[in-house]
């Protein structure tokens, strides 16, 4: 039988232990006679698994005290609304400076607009988006409200991998929906982080956010009462009724991450997954990665055939050998392998074995 390997931007592939303990105990959690997607988010059986994935993506993460953890939902792309909407009420006039990498980024830059002024402090547009302008290059305000930051394009695949130096005051807001998890971060670096779960950590629905105390409690007067931090967080993300299982399968990956080593051992192994991979791709000119080699991204993999006719021929042969979901995004075409945690050295194997044979090496 053929292995299957799903290399899915989002959602993306989980754990296989994830699903067979999900599966085991989807009927009956811990002998509580509930499944999980059953139980009152007030009850004693799911206060005690949110507050676990809560501990557990605090050390995993190594969360400073002073930093709230919150489970959202509206996904990544809600957060590009709400956060102004919470941010941006710490200053009478406010800016928000952005960095624009890629798609990500300019959906966030159109949103952010409705509430406050924008500052492109740099763009990587010229380029096409294959690399990160020199931070000597960014036009940053002095007194901005926040600098936001997509620190892993999951479409255009560059990847910044480091916390910028801002003017003082003024915090870092991070989309790190696709790599979060993959690479120990430095939380205290960072005014507030946020993440869709359906790439690296969950099924999707929701949203992580982890930002700083500071930052709360500031939302302007039309914020709805769901989305105000303020309210989230004094809940404990229980304000209105949250995913709930959706944070319960996240908090079995957590627990994953914790068995296998932590972010520091899951950032080795994406970094090997990660060289092999690229190293097929650049072994000739057969295919084609375009981004410039200091900020390719370790999850997701964009890349284009040298001879475009070839498009439909290379995806049907990847699917009879069990390898799937590698068409590009439909704004950039081409092709794209997301190598998230949960993918398998294995799979990426399969895949430039796969890659060799159809390259003719």
């Amino acid at each position: 039988m053929t292995t299957i390997y799903n290399f899915s931007a989002g959602p993306a592939v989980l754990p296989k232990e994830v699903l067979q303990q999900a599966a085991a105990e989807m009927l009956d959690w811990h002998g509580s006679g509930m499944s999980v997607m059953e139980m009152s988010h007030r009850g004693p059986e799911f206060i005690s698994i949110y507050r676990q994935a809560e501990a557990d993506l605090r050390e995993l993460l190594a969360v400073p005290d002073n930093y709230r953890i919150l489970f959202m939902q509206g996904g990544g792309l809600s957060q590009n609304a709400v956060i102004p909407m919470n941010l941006v009420g710490r200053k009478s006039d406010p800016v928000v400076d952005f960095v624009h990498t890629g798609s990500w980024s300019g959906k966030s830059i159109k949103e952010a607009a409705r509430y406050a002024k924008v500052n492109v402090a740099a763009s990587a547009e010229a380029n096409g988006y294959t690399a990160v302008p020199p931070q000597a290059e960014w036009k940053l305000t002095p007194d901005a409200a926040y600098l936001h930051l997509c620190t892993n394009e999951t479409i255009d695949g560059v990847e910044i991998d480091f916390a910028p130096d801002v003017p003082a005051g003024v915090p870092i807001v991070a989309d790190m929906s696709s790599h979060i998890l993959s690479r120990p971060v430095d939380v205290a670096k960072y005014g507030l982080i946020f993440g869709g779960a359906q790439k690296n950590i969950g099924p999707a629905g929701v949203t992580v956010v982890i930002v700083r105390d500071d930052l709360i409690g500031h939302a302007l007067p039309f914020c709805p009462s769901a989305f105000d931090f303020k309210n989230v967080a004094a809940n404990e993300s229980m304000y209105n009724t949250p995913p709930t299982y959706g944070i319960y399968i996240a908090g079995l990956v957590f627990q994953w991450l914790k068995k296998n080593g932590g972010v520091a051992a899951m950032e080795q192994k994406n970094i090997e997954k990660a060289r092999l991979l690229y190293a097929a791709l650049d072994a000739d000119d057969f295919y084609q990665n375009r981004v410039a080699s200091p900020y390719r991204s370790r999850m997701n993999v964009p890349f284009y055939l040298r001879d475009e006719s070839k498009y439909e021929a290379f995806l049907a042969g990847a699917k009879e050998r069990g390898l799937l979901q590698l068409k590009g995004h439909k704004s950039v075409g081409g092709l794209r392998a997301s190598i998230y945690n949960a993918m398998p050295i294995e799979g990426v194997q399969a895949l430039v074995d796969y890659l060799n044979e159809f390259a003719g090496r």
